[in-house]
């Protein structure tokens, strides 16, 4: 399991349609909501979802 963090940057193995791999942890529990680094797009996915997408943690706070 990883130990995810909220406003954590990660990079997920596969691009979102607006070509971006970088999201931004915005609520960590069961479900966990990421935000598009490059689009600002939100979603709520199960963490049993979200884990095996993460391709590494690229930093430990976002910028706000």
């Amino acid at each position: 399991m990883l130990a995810l963090k909220l406003n954590q940057r990660v990079e997920l193995k596969k691009p979102h349609p607006c070509g971006s791999r970088e999201w931004v942890i915005l609520r960590v529990g069961m479900d966990i909501r990421l935000r598009c680094a490059g689009c600002g797009h939100e979603v709520l996915l199960p963490r049993s979802k979200v884990e095996p997408m993460i391709k590494k943690i690229l930093s430990e706070e976002a910028s706000q």
